[in-house]
């Protein structure tokens, strides 16, 4: 079906922070797949791991148990701890979309009778299914489907006022934020932000629901955004990195939350099945063990660095390895198109913004090269307006 542009290029072969073409043609992959390829393409330890689990045991439906779904959830309660069991517990999904819907049912499902609302925010971005588009804050995504899912409130990100107007404890119960918007085009909230919302949040007896399938598993510099503030969430979305490809979501709730839910509430046929099990196995332990979040700190300073001193970039947003170099002009999209036929995969989530989200594996090397390639299509930018001003 039509649901995508026609796609400018085919790509055939990924190794690590490369990618290759129909004809051969070898690209820097800085998109990884929206965020998902964090260990870079064709992983060894992931393929392994999903060729072995696909010789033993690809799919059991969930009337019965598998060994890699709880060694899985158990870890993800360890690193939304920062290390230390955060005594949580874990739905197993297909994707981010799935992980904010389970997010939703649960936030119902544990508030009082007709406490139904989610607060969320203008411009964020949860998912496509009606649930969480319901729960974007995007209406030209809205509008083609309306009406949506009752339910949902949107006030202005980074607007501690406006949320606090909306989070009518009668009515609300949970707020559901991303602590970085990445669609948005990587926007950045006030530091003060995340720990005003918790502390609303427990002032009303309303559920802080953080939407980490983007920011999550290390891309900011911590295992999840919401650490750099110290604030402890009571349910957490992921997703994309989850796999390094394989499609698998989780959504983490504190144990108490989580016992809402009673058998025959929520389900996925597909969900914690063996086979994304072992790649989400297999990627957790090489992100630990290559202490993904540290590489994406000092990579990311690194690239940072590099995007602010490109001609036309006015400033540099983000966190880690989720950045967005906000340019001078509204020629994002053009630049994005010149990139890729120099071999330079990243995107524009807007008009004046590219957005960068490279594997966390990603070497200084690479990221020179990619610093050189925006360097010399910035560059052309700039002389191809001189001349038609």
């Amino acid at each position: 079906m039509h649901t995508y542009a026609d796609p400018p290029v085919t790509f055939v072969r990924g190794v690590g922070s490369r990618l290759y073409d129909t004809e051969g043609k070898e690209y820097l992959d800085f998109l990884s797949g929206l965020a998902v390829t964090s260990l870079g393409h064709a992983h060894p330890a992931v393929a392994e791991a999903v060729a072995t689990q696909a010789r033993t045991l690809s799919h059991v439906s969930n009337l019965f148990g598998n060994l890699l779904a709880p060694e899985v959830a158990a870890t993800i309660d360890r690193l939304v701890g920062d290390g230390e069991r955060a005594g949580g517990q874990v739905f197993f999904g297909n994707s981010g979309a799935e992980a904010v819907e389970c997010a939703i049912k649960l936030a119902r499902r544990w508030a009082a009778p007709g406490r139904i609302a989610v607060v969320t925010t203008w411009d964020a971005f949860h998912g496509r299914t009606l649930g969480a588009l319901a729960a974007t804050g995007q209406p030209d995504k809205q509008t083609p489907f309306a009406p949506m899912p009752e339910g949902f409130d949107h006030v202005p990100y980074d607007d501690l006022p406006a949320i606090e107007r909306a989070c009518d404890p009668d009515r609300v119960a949970a707020l559901l934020v991303e602590p970085i918007m990445g669609e948005a085009g990587v926007v950045v909230p006030s530091s003060d932000y995340l720990g005003a919302l918790r502390q609303l949040c427990t002032d009303r007896g309303v559920l802080l629901m953080v939407d980490e399938v983007q920011t999550g598993l290390g891309r900011t510099g911590r295992w999840f955004g919401f650490q750099h503030l110290g604030v402890e969430p009571d349910v957490v979305t992921l997703a994309k990195a989850l796999g390094n490809g394989m499609p698998v979501g989780a959504c983490w709730a504190r144990a108490e939350v989580a016992a809402a839910f009673v058998p025959g509430d929520h389900g996925s046929t597909f969900g914690g099945q063996p086979l994304a099990m072992a790649a989400a196995r297999a990627t957790l332990a090489v992100l630990e063990e290559e202490d993904a979040p540290g590489r994406a700190d000092r990579a990311g300073g690194l690239l940072r660095g590099g995007l602010e001193g490109l001609p036309g970039v006015v400033s540099v947003r983000g966190r880690g390895l989720l950045l967005a170099a906000v340019l001078d002009r509204t020629f994002a999209p053009t630049a994005c198109r010149s990139a890729l036929g120099a071999g330079l995969v990243v995107n524009a989530p807007r008009p004046d913004v590219l957005r960068l989200a490279p594997p966390l594996l990603v070497t200084d090397e690479e990221i020179d090269q990619a610093l050189s390639i925006l360097r010399g299509v910035l560059s052309d930018l700039d002389a191809e307006q001189e001349l038609s001003s």
